[in-house]
């Protein structure tokens, strides 16, 4: 199994990019915001990856965090979903918004993806949503290998024009890993925490952890 894969960048293209090491050229398939964050041609470059074996095919992806790589294994194991469906899901959202999205049971955020319908958007929300916690606390436990632009990345179209791919704001990884340990040591469910804490980072992606905590505290109180 390739883990991870570090050299130089020759070329990126939609879909893939290819990336010399020691002399060998990698074809390396990522998302388009994992590509369009990659440094120019001849730059030093390293992403973690999964191998795909097919009896016919081998295919090697690429991720910047170990979150986007643990959710597109997790992607590809609801049924009707394949890599390149998980990869337009992770595209469109980031390994963040899908955190959120499956914490929140927010089907719609999910169908988004291109090529994603409403059955296949509940599939992935309801089989993943006992999965969010884990990933979510497993964002901050290593850096990005890459790093995206700080407002938008660009992504060159069939067209030539490029295209911009909103990035959403950046969330603080630690105070959400911090959070939801310190949610599940007061008593409280990983599915309920992870939701409570995906609501209070939509709403202040930049919380700290106290704050970030009580808000989360706050949407778990009894109503009424």
């Amino acid at each position: 199994m390739i883990g991870r894969i570090a050299g130089r960048l020759e070329y990126k293209t939609l879909d893939h990019a290819l990336i010399d090491v020691r002399g060998v050229g990698y074809v390396v398939f990522a998302t388009d915001r994992t590509l369009a964050a990659l440094p120019g041609p001849g730059e030093a470059v390293a992403l973690y990856t999964d191998l795909l074996v097919r009896e016919d095919l081998l295919q090697l992806f690429g991720f910047a965090t170990l979150a986007e790589k643990e959710w597109f294994r997790l992607l590809m194991s609801v049924q009707g979903v394949g890599a390149k469906a998980a990869l337009a899901i992770l595209g469109a959202l980031g390994a963040d918004g899908v955190s959120r999205a499956i914490a929140l049971g927010d089907w719609n955020a999910v169908k988004a993806a291109k090529g994603i319908g409403p059955k296949t958007g509940q599939r992935v929300v309801n089989e993943l949503k006992d999965k969010a916690p884990a990933v979510m606390a497993m964002s901050a436990a290593a850096p990005a290998t890459v790093a995206q632009g700080d407002d938008m990345v660009l992504v060159e179209p069939d067209s030539g024009a490029p295209a911009a791919v909103p990035v959403a704001p950046a969330v603080n990884v630690a105070a959400q890993s911090e959070a939801l340990s310190a949610l599940t040591n007061l008593g409280y469910g990983p599915g309920d925490a992870a939701s409570a804490v995906a609501t209070a980072l939509g709403e202040e992606p930049g919380a700290d952890t106290p704050a970030l905590i009580r808000a989360a505290l706050r949407l778990l109180a009894p109503k009424g």
